[in-house]
């Protein structure tokens, strides 16, 4: 069976279905081949084995359905559930009707239906099998050996039958149902994930629309600036003043040049994809460059071993960046900087860099809503930063989490997944 159509709800709960007819039909040719050879229950065997064998193959043509590339549909799978409701009438007919303690196995596909069919769709379902279960409590076969007692006892045929008849259907709800309505929760836990996702990009792209309309609007007062300084410093002014300008001068370059660099950054990341690096070299750069930015800062870097790789690219680099000066913000003295690797389940392996920081901490009410939006732990932050940051980890398909130590101070943790995990199976991104 193809990976894409077993991912589709319904291809699942009929894969479900399947599984669960295939254990039916096996239940009722054991117990009737039982009750034809050790019971002597007088049966028509010949229409009974017909119809089982009938529901077998078309069982075995559901898998061999379930294989092909079309696309299973809701109305597609509400015929099997009303294939199945035939079944049941036509067997049930040949073995007592509704005297049958079996007849209650009705509810299967009525539940089937309600847990995961379309309301017009469970109805249709439901009304099907109260019409069949009618019908045969006037039209049946009679079985007179329900009725004989076992042994000695009171026990009849009949309520042992429902009481196995019952253990089969809580097991088909507890496990089949269970699970088809457990797919339907999977689904809508995607599709919310998916909506956050496309409002987290609209909220990147009115930010970086902001800063692009920003960054032009720049240019105009720093070039006026750059203007008026040169006309001040032509004119007649103190050694002092003329180092004042100098510096002034000097950044407003500065501001121009970064301005400058945005730009080009933003062409280099449309053209250039994620490339693998050495982890630890790539650590250690971003931690020196962070450096100039924060001499104030003092730390330790601990890597596990430098056979460490990842997938970069600068927007990666940004992201850890801001992590680093939000420790920095905190409490920039002896901050633990960590470099592992962990390994998974499902041939999955992590890439997990760890940031603690001797600082207050954060409230656990703004640690929940951490890149949700822009908010921040500090009084002046917009919380930008961590907004972003949380996006760029999404795209690569790791993930940021914050932590309150014991000792105080904030844990940062993020995860990332290794270029070699195997990209079939399911993202990384959780821990586990």
């Amino acid at each position: 069976m193809t990976q894409t159509l077993l991912l589709t709800t319904p291809a699942r709960n009929l894969v479900r279905l399947t599984i669960a007819r295939g254990i039916t039909w096996t239940c009722f040719l054991v117990v009737i081949l039982f009750g034809i050879e050790v019971m002597n229950f007088k049966l028509r065997v010949v229409p009974i084995i017909a119809i089982i064998f009938a529901m077998g193959l078309f069982n075995v043509a559901t898998w061999w359905r379930l294989g092909q590339t079309r696309q299973v549909t809701a109305i597609e799978y509400l015929i099997h559930l009303l294939i199945d409701v035939a079944g049941l009438t036509l067997i049930f007919y040949y073995t007592g009707g509704a005297t049958n303690p079996a007849i209650t196995y009705y509810l299967i596909p009525v539940a089937m239906a309600a847990a995961t069919q379309p309301w017009r769709h469970a109805c249709i379902t439901a009304a099907s099998a109260f019409v069949a279960y009618s019908m045969l409590m006037i039209f049946f076969e009679p079985v007179p050996e329900l009725r004989h007692t076992i042994g000695d006892s009171l026990l009849t045929l009949n309520v042992l039958g429902m009481w196995l008849n019952f253990v089969l259907c809580a097991a088909l709800i507890t496990f089949v149902i269970f699970r088809m309505a457990d797919t339907l929760r999977q689904r809508d836990r995607s599709l919310s994930r998916t909506r956050e996702s496309a409002l987290r990009n609209e909220q990147i792209l009115a930010v970086a629309s902001q800063a692009a309309g920003t960054a032009h609007e720049l240019g105009t007062p720093l070039s006026t600036m750059i203007m008026l300084i040169d006309e001040m410093k032509s004119d007649p002014v103190t050694d002092t003043q003329r180092a004042d300008l100098d510096l002034l001068r000097s950044q407003v370059d500065t501001c121009k040049r970064h301005l400058r660099e945005l730009v080009a950054s933003a062409e280099r990341r449309q053209n250039d994809p994620p490339a693998r690096v050495n982890a630890a070299e790539w650590l250690e750069a971003l931690i020196q460059r962070w450096l100039v930015m924060r001499p104030d800062v003092t730390y330790q870097l601990n890597v596990d071993h430098r056979a460490i790789t990842l997938m970069a690219d600068p927007t990666l680099d940004q992201a850890i960046m801001n992590l680093l000066n939000n420790a920095a913000d905190a409490n920039p003295r002896d901050i633990a900087i960590t470099l592992s690797e962990n390994s998974l389940k499902e041939n999955r392996r992590q890439v997990v860099i760890s940031i603690i920081d001797h600082g207050p901490g954060i409230s656990m009410e703004i640690a929940s809503h951490m890149g949700e939006s822009f908010i921040s732990g500090r009084s002046r932050g917009l919380g930008i930063g961590l907004f972003l940051t949380h996006s760029t980890l999404d795209r690569f398909g790791g993930s940021v989490s914050l932590y309150n130590q014991t000792e105080g101070g904030t844990l940062t943790e993020v995860r990332l997944p290794h270029p070699d995990s195997d990209p079939s199976s399911p993202s990384s991104r959780s821990q586990e």
